[in-house]
């Protein structure tokens, strides 16, 4: 899958690095619920890749360059529900990558896949309410806004609240 800038790829062992520069980048991770402290225990993230896709509860694919195969960041789907046909869809990327358009090129890319291939009929987003540039991108895209889940979840010993965006296959 890819545009004139990127492509997306499965994530291959070469990748701990990428993923683990991301998962314990204090500004990538103030909303990401995932974070790693070192290389080993990043590990357990590039299983889950795997297992996510074994399991056939999702996939997610690496974010790269196509000037030069750089690691931008990564996006997919997960919470994967065929007899729903629904799925959650997450993204981060590095923060030299930010404002330069790249997530509004690769989210089509994985709706199309989860609309297209698994025959999806909603793709689910779900944005700490504080996260402005995440919501103004999804936005872009034509996520609509359905609801905020005031307090719901504890995050650092402190309350967060979610925006639950969605796009539907019509």
């Amino acid at each position: 899958m890819e545009t004139d800038r990127i492509y997306l790829r499965k994530f291959e062992s070469s990748d701990l690095e990428n993923v683990f520069q991301g998962l314990s980048h204090p500004d990538i991770i103030k909303y990401y619920g995932i974070s790693f402290d070192s290389l080993d225990a990043t590990k357990e993230q590039m299983t889950w890749f795997a297992d996510l896709e074994k399991n056939e509860t999702g996939i997610w694919w690496a974010v790269c360059s196509k000037e030069d195969n750089t690691f931008l960041g990564a996006g997919g789907l997960n919470d994967l529900c065929k007899e729903r046909k629904k799925a959650e869809i997450g993204f981060w990327l590095l923060p030299e990558n930010w404002r330069k358009g790249i997530m509004t090129e690769a989210i089509p890319l994985i709706l199309a896949y989860g609309f297209n291939k698994l025959g999806l009929k909603r793709i689910e987003g779900f944005i700490e309410t504080e996260n402005h540039n995440c919501k103004k991108a999804i936005e872009k895209l034509n996520f609509k806004l359905e609801k905020t889940m005031k307090d719901c979840e504890i995050k650092n010993g402190e309350k967060i609240s979610l925006d639950v965006y969605a796009i539907l296959n019509n």
